[in-house]
């Protein structure tokens, strides 16, 4: 069996070298490998130089720069890949930008009524953030246009800078929707054909050093297949087959992701011809084909191995059928609900969450503090302050540590870019080309990371605030300082003084998937209903609770990332359980495998020693909540290594050593 260990956490001696930069800070300014999208450079470019011209063309700069504004809403906005997520992501964050931007007008000199109203604001924009991805969007628009309309004198009357900006979030959206008619369900297609692509990687790594790493990318592929097919109303499936058969290819990938695990654990790679079949599989996908597969797979002799051929069989069986039936779908994770139904559960959660409250308090505070000390104090282009605030302090942009050091190195690096244009570059019609190429990199570096992104946002809202205010190259050093100070306000009064952000509750987030795994565990070998429906209902329970903990495993991964950028308390805590967090994953991947073998004929374990593995996984999860940090010890040896769950006493007796309290 497999025993390596990934997933390496620096050792005090990597961090502590002398005259070295700290890993978050390098992890940070390192440019990520993600592709970059080039369809949304161009859009990009596009969107935010056509307004432009057009005011100009008009005699009207400034109404370009509101719409431009409001494109470059819409172009951070547009993250999704389906055309009909594209809608929701662009048009109702526009709204809300719409709504904050008239209330910011209706306030804007009005001293102490302007701080009061964007404290509240700010309130409002931190606890929708919580409610999801397109939520947080709205928040953040609407908080920020609320600051603009405030901090800078737009046209009147009030309702005309709304307009303008909405005009401009609309003119990404129908760019974003050109290539609907022509591409159809092919951001769907390409979800489920990248998911068999990570499987077949997944299953070419089984048996070697890379497969965790592999399997990781497998589930956030899983993941973003199962978010875009099953993103409306399980109602519309029957009206549609093109989409009844994309969820039927991704549903019998199911049977071979459960498989790989087992081929994991038998410690020797599997013949290439199988990660091949399903690589043909995933370009049968890909380009809709149909027919009858042909498959040339060598003879199956252990239980692991049988898994794997069966499952390839059958979802090749399934994925060149033109017409499944809706009627027999098997529904893996649960369908879901209607959209009214969902936006009333999100709303009653988002007002009992002491999380959302304790995010849009901490929010609010910071926001309050950014605008009085710029009434109090003159301070130039102040709203840039409250501005900064915002941005560093998004809960679901990384930590607020790095993110306020990393977004003050990306402004520097933004100014350098805005200063040679607005010292360099006459105003008027040459803005345009320059934009262009402006507005080309906000895509193009957005993809590398934080700082990258900030460094490409700056020169642009640069040179349309200059159309709006006409300061030019005075706008330089005022924005580098009002920077630096929301950076500093969003540390201090937005991380430093928040308990949470020194105690950061890893230890009861991780405690609590623990806890999932052991009811994970109960699942696959508790007792099945005699019947054949008893038996279907229970594989499906199963199945949605191993996709459920997969996820959640995915999130507390996520979680730990951003933890180990904060300076210690958090960051040490986080470093010193993340090997418990890959242990996890082994202990619900060894769980996985031993059913795959018991479906395929190995030996079930007995009750007893179900039970007993549940209670040390639950004895487990009190240990990970009671300690605040943990002491490792040497795994216990474990008997019995013909059984079943050998590998799950293994991995089990290796977690539990991490959290030993006799150290």
């Amino acid at each position: 069996m497999s025993t390596e260990r990934t997933d390496h956490i620096p050792s005090g001696r990597d961090r502590h070298r002398p005259l070295a930069p700290p890993a978050w800070l390098l992890n940070g300014l390192r440019p990520s490998t993600a592709p970059i999208p080039w369809a949304a450079v161009v859009r990009s470019a596009v969107a935010l130089s056509v307004p432009l011209a057009v005011g100009f063309a008009l005699d009207e700069p400034e109404y370009g720069a509101l719409v431009s504004m409001g494109a470059l809403s819409g172009v951070i906005g547009d993250t999704a890949d389906a055309y009909r997520m594209r809608i929701l992501n662009i048009a109702v964050p526009q709204l809300f930008g719409a709504v904050g931007v008239a209330l910011g007008t209706l306030v804007f000199g009005h001293g102490w009524l302007a701080v009061g109203a964007l404290t509240l604001i700010a309130l409002v924009s931190g606890m929708i953030s919580s409610i999801g991805t397109v939520a947080s969007v709205s928040g953040l628009l609407l908080l920020l246009n609320a600051v603009i309309g405030a901090g800078l004198p737009l046209p009147q009357p009030w309702w005309t800078a709304p307009l303008l900006m909405c005009a401009g979030g609309l003119f990404v959206l129908a760019l974003t929707l050109l290539g609907w008619p022509l591409r159809g369900r092919q951001p769907e297609r390409d979800a489920v054909a990248a998911t068999y692509r990570a499987l077949a990687d997944t299953l070419q790594a089984a048996g070697g050093p890379d497969y965790a790493e592999h399997r990781q990318q497998l589930t956030q592929a899983l993941n973003q297949a199962y978010d875009l097919v099953l993103g409306r109303r399980a109602r519309l499936h029957g009206h549609s087959p093109a989409l009844v058969r994309l969820l039927t290819q991704l549903n019998v990938v199911i049977p071979l992701v459960e498989a790989a695990p087992a081929a994991h654990l038998r410690g020797r790679p599997l013949p290439p011809e199988i990660p091949a079949a399903v690589r043909d599989l995933a370009a049968a996908v890909e380009e809709g084909r149909t027919g009858t597969p042909v498959l040339e797979l060598p003879a199956p002799h252990t239980p692991a191995e049988r898994a794997v051929d069966s499952a390839l069989r059958h979802a090749a069986s399934h994925v060149f059928l033109a017409e499944p039936d809706p009627y027999v779908l098997d529904d893996r994770l649960g369908r879901p609900a209607a959209l009214h139904v969902r936006a009333r559960r999100a709303v009653r959660d988002m007002m009992l969450s002491r999380a959302s409250w304790r995010y849009g308090l901490r929010l609010a505070l910071c926001i309050g503090l950014a605008q009085s000390l710029v009434s109090l104090i003159e301070v130039e282009r102040s709203y840039w302050v409250a501005l900064t605030v915002t941005f560093v302090l998004k809960p679901d942009f990384g930590s607020v540590f790095s993110r306020a050091v990393l977004r003050a190195l990306g402004t520097a690096a933004g100014l350098v870019i805005a200063a040679a244009v607005l010292a360099e570059v006459p105003r008027g019609w040459w803005d345009v080309p320059v934009m262009m190429v402006l507005a080309a990199l906000i895509p193009a570096f957005s993809a590398k990371g934080y700082a990258f992104q900030t460094a490409a946002i700056t020169p642009v809202i640069l040179l349309l605030s200059d159309l709006l205010n006409h300061q030019g190259f005075d706008l330089i050093r005022p924005r580098l300082v009002d920077s630096l100070i929301g950076c500093a306000i969003a540390l201090v009064a937005g991380y430093l003084l928040w308990p949470e952000s020194w105690h950061t509750r890893i230890g009861d987030r991780l405690a609590d998937t623990v806890d999932d795994a052991a009811r994970y565990v109960e699942r696959a070998f508790g007792a099945h209903p005699p019947t054949e429906a008893g038996l279907r209902k229970t594989r499906t329970a199963r199945l949605q609770a191993r996709r459920r903990i997969y996820r959640d495993l995915s999130d507390v991964r996520s979680e730990f990332q951003r933890a180990l950028t904060e300076p210690p308390p958090t960051g040490t805590r986080a470093a010193a359980w993340w090997p418990l967090v890959v242990a996890v994953e082994r202990i619900v991947d060894a769980t996985t495998a031993a059913r795959v073998r018991v479906d395929h004929g190995a030996r079930p374990p007995e009750p007893a020693e179900v039970d007993g593995i549940t209670l040390r996984l639950r004895a487990l999860a009190g240990a990970v909540r009671s300690t605040t940090t943990p002491v490792r010890s040497e795994p216990e040896p474990t008997d019995d290594e013909s059984g079943v769950l050998f590998s799950l006493h293994q991995e089990l007796a290796a977690a539990r050593a991490i959290t030993d309290p006799r150290g």
